[in-house]
């Protein structure tokens, strides 16, 4: 039986009415997805991994006897459709907890409204510093970017890399790029002593960024702290090839996307990165990657090879699943908001907890976990450095 909707804001009011006896048996997570709109290269390959994570779950007799069943909505990165869901999901879907949602800007807005409902969200991908102060149904598997570009910078100076000065390159029109250029890139320079050389800007639409690389060129820093999505790193790093300038491009989570050394066609060597999940690091690793591989060959997708948002989501999946079985979560309809702050509580409590990402704890609603510091070699991800969490 498939144990997924999906369903539009219209669609999930007629849940309850449209449902059956098993399925009110089953512990209903909503999951709100960015199939569409602005994230969709990053997004739409994560429903594969919360299905394998279901599907595995539910096959080994799923939770405290009862299956799981996901209730999905499509936000498109939207942060109006973004509260629609999470009031359906409270309020017609019988949700005990939220997947979701994927973006910095979708938290901002679903935060406050969770909190008031009554039901935890626990973000993929959203990574702006501070996002969860104040709530405490609000969680985020995700890493900061200043912890993650910190970890690179530690990483660096460990390895003895050069390090001497330092510049800034970041999108004006993304919200998280821009605070990373602006606050954690200069903050984290300061915090390592590197002499900032100057800062340059652009959008993410722009095509031609010869005026900032010249720029640079000029400053010659030893490293630049890089706030921009995969594309404009793309951009840039082809840029910098072009007017030959050699000097070690460093950014965070922001930009972890497995064919980014593909995608730049030669340029990006020495690219340095953190993220919270690589392939190759052990067996489990693998073979998830092989399976998520298959599944989205399968589906026809593009990109068939995970990202961190897909080992993300995944593991989300289980650390629900995991606060659900300490809970003795019932899915007993009239004891809903009790089993809700119950499922919140335990999440908040989880600590070390294996995964696919590496042992997951949480501090003030982030996941505390591995950094994965990868850098750009002969065209691919290679692991530089693991750095484990304070």
């Amino acid at each position: 039986m498939k144990k997924s909707l999906l369903l539009g804001a219209g669609l999930l009011a007629a849940l309850v009415a449209a449902g059956t006896a098993r399925a009110e048996e089953d512990l209903v997570l909503g999951y709100m997805m960015a199939k569409s709109g602005p994230y969709v290269s990053l997004a739409n390959t994560n429903e594969v991994a919360v299905d394998l994570a279901v599907e595995e779950i539910n096959a080994k007799g799923g939770i405290n006897g009862k299956k799981i069943r996901v209730v999905k909505f499509d936000t498109a990165g939207d942060p109006k459709q973004a509260t629609t869901a999470v009031r359906s999901f409270a309020q017609d879907a019988g949700a005990l907890a939220i997947i979701g949602p994927f973006s910095s800007s979708e938290v901002r807005t679903t935060f406050p409204v969770g909190e008031r409902e009554g039901i935890s969200q626990m973000s993929m991908a959203s990574s702006a510093p501070g996002l969860t102060k104040g709530f405490t149904y609000g969680f985020r598997n995700t890493t900061d970017e200043g912890k993650v570009i910190d970890q690179v910078l530690a990483s660096i100076k460990d390895k003895k890399l050069p390090m001497a000065s330092g510049a800034a390159a970041y999108a004006t029109d993304d919200v998280v790029s821009k605070s990373i250029g602006t606050g954690v890139v200069p903050k984290m320079f300061e915090k390592y002593s590197i002499p900032s050389k100057g800062s340059v800007d652009f959008q993410l639409a722009a095509f031609d960024l010869s005026p900032q690389v010249a720029q640079l060129k000029q400053m010659a820093p030893d490293v630049v702290g890089l706030g921009s999505p995969p594309e404009g790193a793309i951009t840039l790093a082809k840029e910098l090839k072009r007017q030959g300038v050699s000097t070690r491009l460093i950014g965070g989570t922001t930009i972890a996307d497995p064919e980014l050394p593909k995608r730049m066609d030669g340029a990006g060597e020495m690219l340095t990165i953190g993220t919270t999940f690589f392939p190759e690091v052990n067996d489990k690793t693998r073979a998830f990657a092989t399976e998520f591989a298959k599944r989205t060959k399968a589906a026809g997708l593009n990109r068939t090879d995970p990202n961190q948002m897909d080992a993300s989501v995944y593991d989300i999946v289980y650390l629900y699943a995991e606060a659900m079985k300490r809970a003795g979560t019932t899915g007993d309809k009239a004891k809903l908001a009790a089993e809700r702050a119950a499922v919140r509580d335990q999440v908040a409590k989880l600590k070390d907890v294996p995964a696919l990402e590496g042992a997951i704890s949480f501090a003030d609603g982030d996941a505390v976990k591995p950094v994965y510091i990868l850098e750009v070699k002969g065209g691919k991800w290679t692991l530089l450095d693991t750095r484990m969490p304070n």
